[in-house]
């Protein structure tokens, strides 16, 4: 169930014998990718590093996904349709051009991209993603990269920043699109939405 303010978020649980170890963010879009591909429940995550651990907590030790100090939370998925082919992503797409030059979209289910704090009021389990889209000056992408490992590159005047369910970005040519760190391709059309509760994640 989605969490809500105030609410304990979690329960204790350990990763059962047929979950997934996973270090990296694409190492879980993967494992999701493969379970829906084979028409196969996703399997529970244990997650040990990545940008989506970094947000639920995770301690990266192996032993504790299996002991009883061992918690298990429910995660958002994000999906995105690139010119029509369907992809998920479980920590953030990034849609940008070479150097962050031009238009940018990126949607966010975790805080940070490596050491950026993108998205400081990001929640993987609030049932929404938090959208950034801008266009910004060489000046303004010099100070926003300064700023970003704090989280003070927002708010700005050409960063709309909003949380959404579901939404449409067309871009006015093909753009390289990243899901979890890895570029998948280029696209011109994307519809981004996200699937609460849709994964179980042990930390």
């Amino acid at each position: 169930m989605t969490i809500r303010k105030g609410q304990d978020w979690g329960r204790p649980g350990a990763l059962p014998d047929d979950g997934i170890l996973v270090h990296r963010d694409a190492d879980a879009r993967a494992a999701v990718s493969d379970a829906r591909a084979g028409q196969h429940p996703i399997p529970v995550l244990g997650l040990l590093g990545g940008d989506l651990a970094r947000c639920v907590g995770s301690t990266g030790e192996v032993d504790r996904l299996r002991s009883d100090r061992a918690r298990t939370v429910e995660v958002d998925l994000g999906e995105v349709e690139i010119d029509g082919t369907p992809h998920v992503f479980v920590a953030h797409l990034v849609a940008r051009r070479r150097l962050w030059s031009g238009r940018f979209v990126v949607a966010m289910n975790a805080e940070h991209i490596g050491s950026w704090k993108v998205a400081p009021r990001a929640h993987p389990n609030d049932g929404e993603l938090d959208l950034l889209d801008g266009t910004l000056s060489l000046d303004d992408r010099l100070k926003a990269r300064r700023r970003l490992p704090s989280g003070d590159h927002i708010p700005h005047p050409s960063i709309t920043t909003r949380r959404i369910r579901t939404v449409e970005i067309g871009f006015d040519r093909p753009t390289p699109v990243y899901l979890d760190g890895e570029l998948v391709g280029r696209g011109q059309h994307l519809l981004i939405r996200v699937v609460p509760d849709a994964l179980h994640c042990v930390v």
